[in-house]
């Protein structure tokens, strides 16, 4: 996707805007999760499609929400977050799964943007925290976000059951489980 316009530091009239996505948007989130997953040297694990982004974020059980982020009405960037909770704190949270401005429109203040509006959601909802996960070696990224006041999390490691290792333990009997725990 290349942008008719460039982040120009120079330009002072700029307008950022912040809105959620519709159904209209699913090949620009497609697009922007495929730049985001190439950015992190991913590419491959991308199997997403317009109809999976139809029916998980717009469909009737949807349980993710998507913002498109524009800089003079021009598509730049996008976050997803959902809402989870923390049972320390007795209060929801909002964990975000993705966020991403599109590298010529970094340092314009989108990224902040962005971040700043979802932080507006958590607080209007009484959440009591806003997360996220970045890579290890996304330097820019870590930056940016310790510059917010975000911390790292450096205690938790996070794990993952996706695929055959996901079915498996969905289809594992709770006789088996016990034996395991």
């Amino acid at each position: 996707m290349k942008p008719d316009v460039v982040c120009d530091h120079l330009i002072t009239e700029k307008m950022i805007t912040i809105q959620r996505a519709n159904e209209a948007d699913a090949q620009l989130i497609l697009d922007f999760i495929i730049e985001l997953a190439k950015y992190e040297k991913a590419r491959h694990e991308v199997v997403c499609t317009v109809e999976q982004i139809h029916l998980t974020l717009f469909g009737p059980h949807a349980k993710a929400h998507c913002l498109i982020c524009s800089i003079n009405g021009l598509p730049v960037g996008y976050a997803v977050y959902f809402f989870n909770y923390s049972t320390w704190l007795g209060q929801n949270g909002i964990y975000l799964e993705d966020v991403y401005i599109s590298p010529v429109h970094r340092g314009c203040g989108a990224g902040k943007a962005l971040l700043q509006h979802i932080a507006s959601i958590a607080v209007a909802e009484n959440c009591g925290r806003f997360e996220w996960s970045v890579l290890d070696w996304n330097t820019p990224a870590i930056e940016f976000y310790e510059a917010l006041g975000a911390k790292p999390q450096s205690e938790w490691t996070i794990y993952r059951l996706s695929g055959d290792a996901l079915v498996t333990l969905a289809a594992m009997p709770a006789s088996h489980l016990t034996e395991i725990l």
